[in-house]
């Protein structure tokens, strides 16, 4: 049923607004151990630099862990923007500024992100579908391409 209203384009409107905010206030109060959206699918919280203003931006994010399961090599970023359609900020900022920092079940991580190109795309993307399937609805909604990225341990 989650899934389900995830994949709705109410959602989509309603989502952008209250999600990330309840997701800071909760990692803000949990010392950086935990998202409210956690409950649904893992989630890091990104700290890129602004693609325009050059100013640090947290980003709560959804993630699709890679590697081991307690300590993951690499992190799938999908700039789905709840399948509205511009591309989302935070995928400008790591496009102008790939060295970021990401904040992992309580550990600081320094990245570099890779958009994921042809067939590596295809691979990831098909992973990230099987992991949580509303991300085909979005792209099904939407003409641009949905972006992902690979967070690759500095």
């Amino acid at each position: 049923m989650v899934q389900r209203v995830s994949s709705t384009r109410t959602f989509a409107r309603i989502a952008p607004h209250c999600v990330p905010a309840l997701d800071r206030a909760v990692h803000r109060l949990t010392g950086g151990r935990t998202l409210l959206s956690n409950r649904l699918l893992p989630g890091l919280v990104l700290t890129s630099t602004g693609a325009r203003t050059g100013l640090p931006r947290r980003t709560p994010l959804a993630c699709m862990p890679e590697g081991p399961r307690g300590a993951p090599v690499a992190w799938v970023l999908v700039g789905s923007n709840f399948g509205r359609p511009g591309h989302p900020a935070w995928s400008a900022n790591l496009l102008a500024h790939p060295e970021a920092e990401i904040s992992w079940k309580g550990s600081d991580v320094p990245v570099r992100a890779r958009l994921l190109r042809g067939a590596e795309r295809e691979a990831a993307w098909a992973g990230v579908v099987a992991f949580w399937p509303p991300y085909a609805r979005y792209q099904a909604r939407v003409e641009r391409e949905i972006r992902l990225f690979r967070l690759e341990r500095r």
